[in-house]
């Protein structure tokens, strides 16, 4: 069955990039809510950033160690319609904020390089117990800060069976989307740093190449 990885361009800050991503073709768009990244958007920004995105496309808010009050304050003030928790939430805590915000939500995991597979799918398996707004996993890089910091981890610690329901993070670019996708064959890609030429401000031409290449891997992975 032909499979079609789905792609998500996050930390988007300006218009401009908001329709540059759709019209090459992204599935969602990511909305950073932690004051601390340098792709931070309020909750009005982001908002009127939401507000031009056509139907079909999803808008997902990463959130970083938020009270429940305050997710939920920010979905109703922008439309957010999925949620990413990165900070140190723990499966019930995700609950919590995503029940209040009445809104799926993904877990990032940062992957350490220590890492078993047994762990990612037990650590899926808490999650569903917790939570039937669970969508899934993200998993990234290992690093101190949060929220990502655009570097590639190891992809043979994702276990074969838990593959194809992870977003793929951390350190995709064009230059190595194909290889992720036909080496992991994730459900979808996420990509931030990787498309821009500064830190909230995305490179159209690297949007429409990242694309490119992750629909070429499907294709050929199709043949």
């Amino acid at each position: 069955m032909e499979h079609r990885t789905r792609i998500k361009i996050c930390g988007l800050t300006r218009l401009e990039d908001v329709h540059a991503a759709v019209a090459a073709g992204a599935d969602a768009l990511g909305f950073v809510f932690y004051p601390k990244s340098p792709r931070y958007v309020s909750p009005d920004r982001a908002a009127e950033l939401i507000s031009a995105m056509p139907p079909f496309v999803t808008a997902a808010g990463l959130f970083v160690n938020a009270a429940p009050g305050e997710v939920a304050d920010i979905v109703e003030r922008t439309g957010v319609s999925l949620l990413q928790f990165h900070g140190d939430e723990s499966p019930e805590q995700c609950h919590a904020a995503a029940n209040a915000a009445k809104r799926r939500f993904l877990r990032a995991v940062r992957m350490r390089p220590d890492g078993g597979g047994s762990d990612l799918l037990e650590y899926e398996r808490q999650c569903h117990a917790a939570s039937p707004l669970f969508a899934g996993l993200l998993l990234d890089a290992f690093v101190e800060a949060y929220g990502g910091a655009g570097k590639v981890f190891d992809w043979s610690l994702i276990p074969k069976e838990l593959a194809p329901r992870v977003v793929l993070s951390g350190g995709l670019n064009a230059q190595n989307a194909a290889e992720a996708v036909s080496r992991v064959r994730p459900y979808a890609v996420d990509v931030s740093s990787g498309v821009e030429f500064e830190k909230g401000i995305k490179e159209h031409a690297k949007i429409r190449a990242f694309i490119g290449a992750v629909h070429q891997a499907d294709a050929a992975l199709s043949e």
